[in-house]
């Protein structure tokens, strides 16, 4: 018997707004949901992060089915499964044989394609959870000879009128307060206890699942605490607006040993799957700075990384796939060194990093951008082995969002196309910015003895082999001109012990 629409929902689209849920017919139409193995083991995904989404997906179609809507939802071991997400549709589809079928457009270049050629008359629509679209981004870069965050975010701004006057004029006369976001963490202080989820009976019986079929993936499964329902990522945003907004402005880009969430909203899994809304997130945090709740340059730099940085980088995904994938500036070539899936090395600024990965699923954006991924900069680590790695292991990580953070932002692997500059660093931007170095076998303070910080004598390694292509960038100038300053002795110790750090690496032994 045929029906009137047969709906997919993705994982990641666990919202009741959908596009593709738009004009649902509860009496004719019917939703479907699959687990696949294609999508769990397509990167070794953190075992969390699977039971993340396969655990909201469940609780997201039975919120469904209490709405009166009809349901299709395959398990990951229903032994009819496809194993594909084209797959398990076509398989609805015939079984159905809908009038209809309706797509929401994927966040996975890979998945869509694969949808678009499974030869099902699909009804695309348009994500608008997202306040820019695809197209709108397209118009927005069209002519354009570089696209830069700054300015998009400020078109995003002036459309969304947060944080404006009523003239159009920015709140505080500035745009950005960037430059008030990057304090250190006073000694004693800690941020606020983590809100923590009990796992109910449907994540319970998802984690005996991922236990039993993704034990050898990389990552802990005990303590998993993550919000799987609307109403629980609801309460871990009240949590960050009541504990955490104030500080997260001053505090945002520091890190502390033991403390994996300082004042971070720990939000961007739930935001990036549905649970949450991004509209509404904005206006909560205007409003806590109109009622003089968190100061300005906390309010605006949140708003910034969700209707800036979050939006610009999925243009940019949309705007370059499939090719943007495969860029790789520097030529890299060298493989991601073992102690990014243990954890198991002397620097104490990765142990802590990866370590915090493997128990939460979870660091922050300057632990990805300026430990992990500083390192994997400085180091020369070949583009695609890193992305996979992003990609698997945190669980917010969805292709549109990791590829051009991590490609783009993290290894400036693009040429400079999303950023204007490598994010490199010596050890003493890790030592300005945490207490790691406090706790580590390497001296901070030291580039080229046998117990100096890699981190320095790679950074200077790295400008030293990319001088050609990186000392005319107007951001370079005065790192290049210290280079120049450095007496000739100074740099061969430098290239000689980077030349040692990068054959160790070469050889798998842990730094």
């Amino acid at each position: 018997m045929s029906i009137g629409a047969l709906r997919l929902v993705l994982g990641d689209q666990l919202c009741f707004e959908l596009a593709a849920l738009e004009g649902l017919d509860p009496l004719r139409d019917r939703v479907l949901l699959a687990e696949v193995a294609e999508e769990a083991g397509h990167v070794p995904h953190h075992p969390q992060k699977i039971a993340f989404l396969f655990s909201a997906m469940r609780h997201f179609a039975q919120a469904l089915r209490e709405r009166g809507v009809a349901v299709d939802y395959v398990t990951l071991d229903d032994p009819d499964n496809s194993g594909s997400l084209a797959g398990e549709l076509a398989r609805f589809a015939a079984l159905h044989q809908p009038e209809t079928i309706h797509v929401t457009e994927a966040g996975d270049w890979r998945v869509e394609q694969a949808l678009k050629g499974s030869g099902l008359p699909i009804v695309w629509h348009a994500d608008r959870r997202f306040l820019c679209s695809r197209d709108a981004f397209a118009r927005w870069a069209r002519g354009r000879k570089q696209l830069r965050m700054e300015f998009f975010y400020r078109e995003m701004r002036r459309q969304s009128g947060l944080l404006l006057h009523p003239d159009g004029m920015p709140e505080g006369g500035a745009w950005n307060f960037d430059a008030d976001n990057r304090k250190a963490l006073p000694r004693g202080l800690h941020g606020p206890l983590p809100l923590r989820f009990t796992p109910d009976a449907i994540s319970r019986e998802v984690l005996a699942l991922v236990a039993a079929r993704f034990a050898h993936h990389y990552g802990r499964l005990d303590g998993f605490d993550y919000p799987v329902t609307h109403a629980e990522a609801e309460q871990l945003w009240q949590h960050f607006l009541d504990f955490g907004l104030a500080a997260f402005g001053d505090y945002q880009d520091a890190m502390a040993s033991g403390e994996p969430y300082l004042f971070h909203a720990r939000i961007s899994a739930a935001l990036n799957v549905g649970l949450l809304d991004v509209r509404r997130l904005c206006s909560d945090v205007e409003t806590a700075y109109r009622q003089g709740r968190v100061a300005l340059n906390a309010a605006e730099g949140f708003i910034r990384q969700l209707i800036g940085w979050r939006e610009y980088v999925r243009g940019i995904y949309w705007l370059q796939m499939p090719d943007y994938a495969q860029r790789n500036a520097f030529a890299n070539t060298r493989d991601l060194p073992a102690f990014y899936w243990t954890g198991e090395t002397r620097m104490n600024c990765l142990r802590q990093a990866i370590g915090q990965t493997l128990e939460h699923a979870y660091a922050h954006h300057i632990q990805r951008l300026m430990v992990t991924g500083n390192f994997a900069l400085l180091a020369g680590i070949e583009p695609g082995q890193l992305c996979d790695w992003y990609l698997a292991v945190y669980m917010d990580a969805f292709d549109w969002v990791e590829l051009p953070n991590v490609l783009g932002m993290v290894l400036h692997a693009d040429g400079g196309y999303l950023g204007s500059k490598p994010y490199c660093a010596s050890g003493q931007y890790i030592k300005r910015m945490s207490d790691y170095c406090q706790g580590c076998a390497y001296q901070v303070s030291e580039s080229t003895t046998g117990d100096a910080c890699p981190f320095n004598a790679l950074y200077w390694h790295f400008l030293m082999r990319h001088r050609e292509r990186l000392q005319g960038n107007p951001r370079m100038g005065m790192v290049y001109k210290n280079l120049a300053r450095m007496d000739e002795g100074k740099q061969q110790a430098l290239w000689q012990r980077g030349e040692a750090l990068l054959a160790r690496l070469d050889g798998g032994e842990a730094l």
